[in-house]
């Protein structure tokens, strides 16, 4: 339950079903107080965004969902519907800063006392008077977008210079256009201008009935399918009130496992490229491959698509596969301990990861950060274990954590999530419930709010949904990359441009889940 101060605040409601959830609405003048409360309580903003209910109810409604020790609160202010302003949170929760400026950039709702007025992601791809978000967008005239060029910040100085990266890169990664100001080498100060791949993605929700949605959720990220289709699923299922198959929630969390592990072993491997060892490269992505093969073999699709649905799942394993899977986990967790030992023995390597790109444990918290990075540097948040819903409740996962906040303590997080997610594996498949692994939800009435959070691999991901007579009227999905890119800012400070590409891709951040 909030603590009496949150409750003075506004009056709140527990929500059903196992995940600790409460909402309500605050008026305006109390929603700075509200940030403060939560943050002096240890709590973090995970997302922040806004809906046109002009309609429905005359106004706009700003919402905001923040994690604290009972649980998540989901939070909302009425916004006039003439100049639609809400109190900045940026000077309390870091991360809000960028969410405030899409705010503006999507719905036209500006924050108040938010020093930072720059557009974020529009990027000249509409006029600036209109707002894609709201319900009389045109998406007409588009080619008077009159913007000019990005007002980086300049740092001042004699012997200080730029250097320009992006927004296009050698390769096949995504657009992010990265300025770095620097003496000498070092690097002064870092920043980072994303949304190249603003794709409409919410707007594109908008209309879709069960099914198109949970096709759309599985694909806001590529590397984060398991974990989007799961919070879609969860949103859908508190709207209908529909409890999905133990089978089915099993199998949900050996999908999320074998995303999570997946991920690691790639990374582990472009992490020992980019410090110049290429035998890490070419033996985690040997480990990856014959990984994703057996995902086809066993789950029909090699990255999950499109195996999480409302409902439950469209897959299942017998026994056979089951021992399989047992088999191919043993083989590769004893892979990975061997490359663990000899890349702990690398001099070369330890010599690149150690210290560099550090974030301290109270910087960390400064930032909120969250996720397998925020563990590196001591904040101990995981969904599984301090608010574990079905399977996790009887799993018992084991955290990792370290202090150091370097590229080795992601590293080291990194190879100790591989090993428990074996582990969890094991007992998944051991202890795999009998019985059906679907439930029909169609014909079933969708109309009300539902929202659900999973700890993917990259950190704690938010959706919230509101469908009215089976058709999603507003999905707001919030990738943890929202708060964790200006930890990699922060990250590359005092150490050289050189070693950038080494500190990015140990964080491995999200450019197309960000830039919805």
């Amino acid at each position: 339950m909030p603590s009496p101060q949150l409750r003075a605040l506004g009056s709140f409601r527990r929500w059903a079903g196992p995940a600790p959830v409460w909402s309500g609405r605050v008026a305006a003048p109390l929603w700075s107080s509200l940030g403060q409360a939560i943050h002096g309580q240890g709590g973090r903003l995970m997302g922040l965004w806004g809906e046109d209910r002009r309609a429905a109810e005359g106004c706009f409604l700003v919402h905001g969902a923040f994690l604290f020790e009972q649980g998540l609160l989901l939070a909302e202010q009425e916004v006039g519907a003439v100049s639609p302003e809400t109190p900045s949170l940026a000077a309390i929760f870091p991360a809000a800063n960028r969410m405030e400026r899409t705010l503006y950039d999507l719905l036209g709702i500006r924050a108040r006392g938010l020093a930072d007025q720059r557009p974020w992601l529009r990027h000249q791809a509409w006029p600036e008077d209109q707002f894609p978000l709201r319900a009389d967008f045109a998406g007409s005239d588009l080619g008077r977008a009159g913007d000019g060029r990005y007002a980086f910040v300049p740092v001042a100085g004699e012997g200080v210079h730029e250097i320009f990266a992006g927004p296009v890169h050698a390769g096949i990664i995504e657009p992010g256009h990265f300025r770095f100001q620097v003496l000498g080498e070092e690097v002064l100060r870092l920043e980072a201008h994303l949304g190249y791949t603003h794709k409409g993605t919410e707007r594109l929700f908008q209309g879709q009935d069960i099914a198109g949605g949970a096709r759309l959720a599985g694909r806001v990220s590529g590397d984060s399918t398991v974990a989007y289709a799961w919070a879609y699923a969860q949103a859908v299922e508190q709207i209908l009130a529909l409890t999905p198959p133990p089978r089915a929630r099993w199998l949900r969390a050996l999908c999320l496992e074998r995303e999570r592990l997946a991920n690691h072993l790639g990374d582990l491997g472009a992490l020992g490229n980019d410090a110049g060892l290429a035998f890490a490269l070419t033996q985690f992505s040997r480990l990856k491959e014959d990984f994703l093969r057996d995902q086809e073999r066993y789950f029909g699709h090699r990255y999950l698509m499109d195996r999480i649905a409302p409902g439950g799942v469209a897959f299942d394993l017998d026994a056979g596969q089951c021992g399989a899977l047992r088999e191919a986990g043993r083989t590769l967790g004893v892979a990975v301990a061997r490359l663990q030992e000899i890349l702990a023995e690398h001099g070369g390597l330890r010599d690149r990861v150690v210290t560099l790109g550090r974030i301290s444990p109270s910087l960390a918290a400064d930032l909120g950060m969250m996720g397998m990075a925020g563990r590196a540097s001591g904040q101990a948040w995981d969904l599984r274990v301090q608010f574990p819903q079905p399977p996790y409740d009887a799993l018992e996962v084991r955290m990792a954590l370290e202090s150091d906040g370097d590229v080795a303590a992601r590293m080291a997080v990194r190879f100790a999530e591989i090993t428990e997610s074996l582990r969890l594996q094991d007992r998944i498949l051991d202890a795999l419930p009998a019985g059906e692994t679907m439930l029909p939800v169609a014909g079933l009435p969708a109309d009300g709010v539902g929202a659900a959070w999973v700890e993917s691999w990259r950190g704690e991901i938010l959706l919230w949904l509101r469908m009215e007579q089976g058709r999603i009227t507003r999905c707001h999905p919030q990738d943890p990359s929202w708060t964790l890119w200006p930890a990699v800012e922060q990250a590359a400070l005092r150490d050289i441009v050189a070693d950038f590409p080494l500190i990015n891709k140990s964080f491995n951040l999200n450019y197309s889940g960000h830039d919805l």
